[in-house]
């Protein structure tokens, strides 16, 4: 048996293999004990408020434990588990608040005809924070999911292709599409 002091050394992916193999869950304590607060956080920008925040992170972690035998590798576990918990969140916003929210339809040949200057980062990276909170709440789950992946955490887009186990055009139309509402949506606030 290896001491504790080893074992919290131990890479992500190689306590996950242990994980899998053993279903040990004090190996999977300390996996908790590396990403919960990181997990919390991103809980936090889908729920209403910390309690609601600190529900969502355990029941990622519940399912995380059941599910763990599906990671495979193939990115960072940090990467599969943003993705992981971004799944999650996206589906409770999806399943409990569909019946708040009226979804405005958005005609896409009106956003792909809009000129370059509303296309660029610039207007997007240039938004209020305030302003810009608000407007994230107002577009699809999956657009603010996206969105978040690839300005908040930084991934790349061979990073999110490797989490969302999609295609690198349909990364970046999906990237493209989500400014663009969201660049809409703010400017109507």
């Amino acid at each position: 048996m290896e001491t504790l002091k080893n074992i919290n050394k131990q890479s992500d992916e190689d306590l996950v293999k242990a994980i899998v193999k053993t279903n040990d869950t004090m190996l999977f304590e300390i996996l908790y004990d590396r990403y919960s607060m990181l997990v919390y956080n991103k809980c936090l920008g889908f729920a209403k408020d910390e309690d609601e925040a600190k529900d969502l992170a355990q029941d990622v972690f519940l399912k995380l434990f059941v599910k763990l035998a599906s990671f495979k590798g193939k990115s960072k576990f940090s990467t599969w588990l943003y993705a992981f918990t971004y799944n999650h969140c996206v589906n409770y916003v999806t399943r409990n608040t569909a019946k708040k929210f009226e979804k405005k339809a958005v005609d896409y040949k009106d956003i792909e005809n809009l000129s370059e200057d509303d296309d660029n980062d610039n207007s997007f990276l240039s938004m209020k924070v305030d302003k810009l909170k608000v407007a994230l709440e107002k577009i699809s789950p999956d657009e603010k999911m996206i969105l978040l992946l690839k300005y908040q955490d930084l991934l790349s887009i061979k990073d999110i292709v490797d989490v969302l186990d999609i295609g690198e055009s349909a990364v970046k139309m999906r990237i493209k599409r989500a400014k663009d509402k969201l660049i809409i949506v703010y400017n109507n606030l």
